[in-house]
């Protein structure tokens, strides 16, 4: 049996008990810590877990602490290889790690996978995710998915879909590749489950891996609340249907912990739980994503959305039902007008109305601006960044990735006013 390095302090009365640290807790005598069993000592005064698990449910492991302040503990990794191709037998080699070292994925393999200079039409063509977005929501809503979220494609497999973590700062810790049916958007699990990871293809020994969220890099807008959801899928399609979230993704329960989610600091936070299978556990997802935000609650306010767990059927938990297939079901262009939307606060750009003097539709509009050098400057909603690209023409067909700068280091004075059509998301001048 595998005996545990760290393990709760055993019970000794009342005074073994200590104050919770949990800001919506802070109840004394209520809280065990965990101690490692090598030293006898106490790892840290915030690790260990409150016993008032159904109003507070505080509990932060020694796997969490570590992960959030690596300079405590020396990482010692073990890894397994063949000496020889034909070989049948098996070495183990030692890799020290430096504390906090992180491994990021050459830009250039990043560039690779976005096919610059192509059109969303031929990128489709090699790319089942890509094409099934083209299909479900048109040639620019994919466009404009496709450039928010630098979809990219892999080679790995014929039709592959990279979906890059790229951080805050801009950095790429890695890229999930995986494969979709380009018919109905649902991933390819037979005869293999496939996903792989770009980190492991570049064949860099050694990379240390340092996930974030996907779609971090779109946390540089600091007015709108986040919307957590646990596939990557999930946080692009449901970004078109509701747009008053920055939607990012986890990738899988277990990243949903403090190392991940102190970006979130101070920001206002929704989870969307899949639903989950029966079998899987004795926790429904939703109960599972519950307990994970009370043991999170030191880093920001989460609050789980119960949408799934309160309308689906037997059979949609059987099937694991997740917020893009409940979304799937309604036209996009519609939702926000259903009178039986889910209960979810949305904010509507007002409806297109006819124009009374020449009865023409006066479509809505948002205004960008040309520089004399024709880049073209779009203020982003947050009102403090510009989305740069070289030219009206790039950002029409989504020819390249855009650039970002703040506002404050850029005069727009003299620049040239135009308008961005929303209906279409393209800017047409006059003359056209």
């Amino acid at each position: 049996m595998r005996k545990h390095r760290y393990i709760l302090e055993p019970f000794k009365g009342m005074n073994s008990r200590y104050f919770c640290p949990a800001q919506n807790c802070g109840k004394s005598k209520t809280f065990s810590l965990y101690i490692d069993m090598e030293t006898g000592e106490q790892i840290d005064h915030t690790v260990g877990r409150c016993n008032r698990e159904i109003n507070c449910g505080y509990h932060y492991t020694p796997t969490q602490y570590f992960q959030d302040n690596p300079e405590k503990k020396r990482i010692n990794t073990f890894s397994v290889y063949k000496p020889h191709k034909n070989s049948s037998t098996y070495k183990f080699k030692t890799i020290w790690v430096k504390p906090n070292h992180k491994d990021f994925i050459p830009v250039e393999i990043f560039k690779q996978s976005l096919q610059i200079g192509k059109t969303i039409i031929k990128i489709a063509e090699t790319n089942n995710f890509i094409k099934f977005l083209v299909a479900q929501f048109g040639i620019e809503h994919a466009s404009l998915l496709v450039s928010r979220y630098f979809i990219g494609s892999s080679r790995h497999w014929n039709g592959a879909t990279v979906f890059w973590q790229i951080d805050n700062q801009g950095r790429i810790r890695t890229g999930k590749i995986m494969l979709y049916n380009s018919s109905n958007g649902k991933r390819v699990k037979k005869p293999i489950n496939h996903i792989s990871w770009a980190h492991k293809q570049i064949n860099q020994e050694a990379f240390q891996l340092s996930q974030c969220f996907f779609g971090s890099h779109l946390l540089i807008n600091c007015s709108k609340p986040i919307a957590l959801v646990e596939s990557e899928k999930t946080a692009i399609i449901a970004s078109i249907y509701l747009p008053q979230f920055i939607w990012l993704a986890v990738g899988g329960l277990s990243n949903l912990n403090a190392e991940m989610c102190n970006i979130l600091k101070g920001r206002e936070v929704t989870l969307f739980p899949d639903l989950s299978k029966p079998k899987e556990s004795d926790l429904t997802a939703f109960e599972k994503w519950e307990k994970r935000a009370k043991e999170l609650s030191h880093i920001t306010t989460f609050n789980v959305s119960a949408l799934l767990e309160h309308n689906a059927t037997e059979a949609e938990r059987k099937q694991g039902l997740d917020l893009a297939d409940y979304l799937l079901r309604f036209n996009y262009k519609e939702f926000n007008l259903e009178p039986s939307k889910p209960p979810l606060i949305t904010e509507t750009l007002p409806e297109s109305q006819p124009n009374e003097e020449n009865n023409q539709i006066q479509h809505r509009s948002s205004p960008a601006y040309v520089s004399e050098t024709e880049e073209l400057y779009i203020e982003t909603p947050i009102g403090t960044t510009y989305t740069i690209y070289p030219s009206i023409d790039h950002y029409n067909n989504r020819l390249c990735l855009p650039d970002f700068i703040d506002k404050d280091k850029i005069s727009i004075d003299g620049f040239k006013v135009v308008q961005i059509n929303l209906d279409l998301l393209k800017i047409i001048l006059k003359e056209d």
